[in-house]
């Protein structure tokens, strides 16, 4: 059974990231399990840092992209929304080129606070970064 109460499309027509920092780093959501929500983001010249590699915030932007998504996607349709408390990544190891793969599982669903763990992977599924971002959970005004 699900967590997600609201869905998102994949298809492309899901227009939340137009405008946005997710939408200038090139973050995709790919993917919705019963648990998990799964999004990729290149490794070019938007996410790369001056020396050439993934830079730390691209990864800590894609973490709370995908956690964030995920808290809300896990809301009930009453108008309430997730916004970040905290978030902590740790950076593992270098990538150069290619994509990294973001998935995010929740480890607390509560009625005030989320908190969720954030794994960032290569294509051989070798961890890139690890995060944990908590989320506040805020009704409707």
């Amino acid at each position: 059974m699900s967590i997600f109460k609201k869905q998102i499309n994949l298809d492309g027509s899901d227009t939340r990231a137009s405008g946005t920092l997710a939408e200038v780093l090139g973050i995709r959501i790919t993917d919705i399990g019963d648990d998990f929500l799964r999004g990729t983001m290149p490794v070019d010249h938007r996410t790369k840092q001056p020396f050439g590699l993934l830079h730390g915030g691209a990864s800590v932007a894609l973490a709370e992209t995908l956690g964030s998504m995920a808290g809300w996607m896990c809301l009930p349709e009453d108008g309430s929304r997730c916004v970040g408390l905290e978030i902590n990544a740790n950076h593992l190891k270098a990538m150069r080129e290619g994509e990294v793969i973001g998935t995010a599982r929740p480890l607390h669903l509560g009625r005030s606070t989320q908190v969720w763990e954030i794994r960032i992977t290569d294509r051989d599924d070798a961890l890139v970064c690890i995060s944990r971002l908590t989320l506040a959970v805020v009704a409707s005004r």
